[in-house]
């Protein structure tokens, strides 16, 4: 990874972070997120991951406009540590604990591979 990349990478994770603590807080049933990354093709490679708790949170949270809300807030986190990423939405994929659970029995390595 070059310098520049590992800089990005740090920011991103920050900026991620955020987002993160501002939707355990904001958003019933989020538990975390994840991301992954090809520097050579930032940003259009750039895809997070929102876990839920349950299918039913994750449901719920899909059908409100809580998903548009929460692209728009990690859209101008990101453009305020100077990463513009058009159409966020696009970026963004969610999945529960329950499906993982179910799918590949907890493992979130392999899930997320």
């Amino acid at each position: 990874m070059r310098k520049t990349d590992k800089k990005r990478d740090n920011q991103l994770r920050q900026v991620l972070t955020e987002v993160c603590d501002a939707a355990l807080e904001d958003i019933e049933g989020f538990q975390w997120l994840t991301h992954r990354v090809d520097y050579e093709r930032f940003p259009e490679s750039l895809k997070v991951i929102c876990v839920f708790d349950s299918d039913g949170s994750l449901a719920t949270f899909l059908s409100g406009s809580q998903s548009d809300r929460l692209a728009v807030f990690m859209q101008k986190k990101l453009a305020g540590a100077g990463m513009d990423i058009k159409h966020m939405s696009a970026h963004i994929s969610y999945d529960s604990e329950e499906q993982c659970e179910r799918e590949h029995q907890g493992q979130w390595a392999r899930r997320l591979k």
